[in-house]
C-alpha cells in the first residue's frame, strides 16, 4: 500500500502540491488526472522518491521513503516500475540493451543468457518479438512505449507508475495501450498508478480516479461517479479533455 499524506512542493514561488492526501490500495488501477500543470507527474516522482517533500510524507508498504537513507531507498525503488512520459530508452541501446539495462545495473550477478531470457519474456508480454536487435529509431511511438513498459517490468515489480502513457499517440495506438495497462494489471496483479489528462483513458483503465486541482486531490472515486458529477470544476476538465 502507498500512503500520501499532506504532501506539499514549491517550486521557488509557485506551489505545485498544497496539501495531497492518497491513499493506493494493492492491486488497483488508479488514474490520476488534472489539467496541465497540476502536478500530477511531481505527485508520482514523490513516490519513488525522486523528488523530496517540503511538508508531509509518502509511505510505501509502511515506511516513510522521505527519511530512508540512499541505501534503503535504494530497496525501495526495487518494487518499483516506471514509464516515463517519452518512454526514455537510449538511442545508442539496442532495445535488448535498454529492456535488460535494470538487470545489469542490479549488479545481482544475472549471466547473459539469463538476461536476454528475461528481455524476451517481458517483451512477448507487452506483444513484442524479435526487435531485439533492433534501435529506438527503427521503432513507431506505440512500440517505443511497449519497450518502455517492457523495461518497466523486467524486475517484476509490485508497482508500476506510468506517466502519460499515451501522450504523442494516435486514437488506434492510444487503445492498444490502455489495452495493454488493463491486461498487465489482471495478468501480473500489479498496483498501476497511471498519470493522464486523456480522458479516454480514464474511462478504459481506471478501478479509481484521482482528480488533483489546485495542488490537492479534489475528487477521489470511480469513473461513473467522476462522469456523473455535477460539480463544474470536474465538468470543465471533461470537456477541455474531449476536445
Amino acid at each position: 500500500m502507498i500512503e500520501i499524506k499532506n504532501l506539499h512542493k514549491r517550486f521557488g514561488q509557485n506551489k505545485v502540491l498544497n496539501g495531497v492526501d492518497l491513499d493506493i490500495f494493492p492491486g488497483e488501477t488508479i488514474v490520476i488526472i488534472g489539467k496541465s500543470g497540476c502536478g500530477k507527474s511531481v505527485l508520482i516522482k514523490h513516490i519513488v522518491g525522486l523528488i523530496q517533500p517540503d511538508e508531509g510524507y509518502v509511505k510505501v508498504e509502511g515506511e516513510i521513503i522521505n527519511d530512508l537513507s540512499q541505501k534503503k531507498l535504494y530497496e525501495i525503488r526495487k518494487k518499483f516500475g516506471f514509464l516515463f512520459q517519452g518512454a526514455a530508452l537510449f538511442d545508442s541501446m539496442t532495445i535488448e540493451e535498454n529492456v535488460g539495462l535494470p538487470l545489469i545495473e542490479s549488479k545481482n550477478g544475472f549471466t547473459k543468457s539469463e538476461i536476454l531470457k528475461a528481455v524476451r519474456e517481458k517483451l512477448e508480454l507487452v506483444g513484442l518479438t524479435n526487435v531485439e536487435k533492433l534501435k529506438p529509431a527503427e521503432l513507431s511511438g506505440g512500440m517505443k512505449k511497449r519497450v518502455g513498459l517492457a523495461r518497466a517490468l523486467i524486475t517484476n515489480p509490485d508497482y508500476i507508475l506510468y506517466d502519460e502513457p499515451t501522450t504523442g499517440l494516435d486514437p488506434i495506438m492510444s487503445d492498444s495501450i490502455d489495452t495493454l495497462i488493463k491486461e498487465l494489471s489482471g495478468k501480473i496483479k500489479v498496483t498501476s498508478v497511471v498519470v493522464t489528462h486523456d480522458m479516454y483513458s480514464v474511462k478504459n483503465i481506471a478501478d479509481k480516479v484521482a482528480m488533483l486541482h489546485d495542488g490537492k486531490v479534489y475528487f477521489t472515486g470511480s469513473t461513473d461517479e467522476l462522469l456523473k458529477s455535477g460539480d463544474q470544476v470536474i465538468l470543465d476538465f471533461i470537456k477541455r479533455s474531449e476536445i
